[in-house]
């Protein structure tokens, strides 16, 4: 019964940023529960083509790359056009594709502030509006689509460092989660938010820069350690499948405690 409700059978997921990273861990672990075929997205071409077929290798279920950057209307308009071309319904869509930028208050750009907004606000929301036909098409009560955003606890407490446009962004996806959640629950449609605290990729690489502030950092953490691929997994499948189906807007924070301290 347990392998039921968490099983992704027959499903078809789409995860942008997909290529590496939490993205590519949630991939996995829809292929690993049994899902048909995971469409995955990056700007790296090589890396997403890598990744697409060593996990297209390892499981039944088939990993599709398709190559390209998210941060343009006519970017996010492309990719909706493929994956209709290509299905006539889709299962789950994980926003996960974001970036940051780093800069002192006094001298944070405007490029800074766009950028982050534009990935990762604007292309979410609109790459759901254009997505939502086929997130709806085979939705029903008792098998209900999920979307995924993928959140930061930045979004949620002040955050010390100097990344302005990024906690802002995030902020910003969690609200539009609960918003969506409303409207979209009158086609059947789930929508939750992960807010990961630390986790090893390559956006966080800079915080261990710094041994001792590392250390530090990871003393502050209730449970004294970063997230690895298991933490995003167990709770990307639990929206995802018929597990989590009688929820929606929520944003569910992985962080190892963290807000709790703030």
């Amino acid at each position: 019964m347990t392998s039921e409700l968490f099983s992704m059978a027959d499903r078809t997921c789409l995860v942008t940023g997909g290529s590496k990273g939490l993205g590519r861990h949630m991939t996995e672990a829809f292929l690993d529960a049994g899902a048909r075929r995971v469409y995955i997205t990056a700007r790296d071409a090589e890396t997403l083509d890598a990744t697409a077929s060593e996990l297209s290798a390892a499981f039944a279920g088939e990993c599709v790359p398709l190559p390209g950057d998210l941060s343009t209307l006519n970017d996010v308009e492309q990719l909706a056009a493929e994956i209709t071309d290509q299905e006539d319904h889709l299962d789950v869509l994980v926003n996960n594709a974001g970036r940051g930028w780093l800069a002192p208050f006094g001298e944070f750009p405007e490029r800074g502030w766009d950028k982050v907004m534009d990935l990762n606000v604007k292309s979410p929301f609109f790459l759901t509006q254009a997505l939502t036909p086929l997130l709806s098409a085979r939705a029903t009560p008792e098998h209900t689509s999920s979307i995924i955003n993928i959140g930061s606890i930045a979004g949620l407490t002040a955050n010390p460092t100097d990344t302005y446009s990024y906690d802002v962004s995030k902020a910003g996806i969690h609200m539009m989660t609960r918003n969506l959640a409303f409207t979209l629950s009158q086609v059947n449609v789930r929508v939750n938010a992960i807010a990961p605290g630390r986790f090893h990729s390559d956006m966080t690489e800079y915080a261990k820069a710094d041994p001792a502030a590392y250390e530090a950092e990871l003393r502050m953490i209730p449970m004294h350690r970063w997230g690895d691929a298991d933490d995003i997994k167990g709770v990307a499948l639990l929206l995802a499948s018929r597990a989590g189906a009688f929820i929606t807007g929520q944003i569910i924070p992985v962080d190892g405690g963290t807000t709790l301290t703030a």
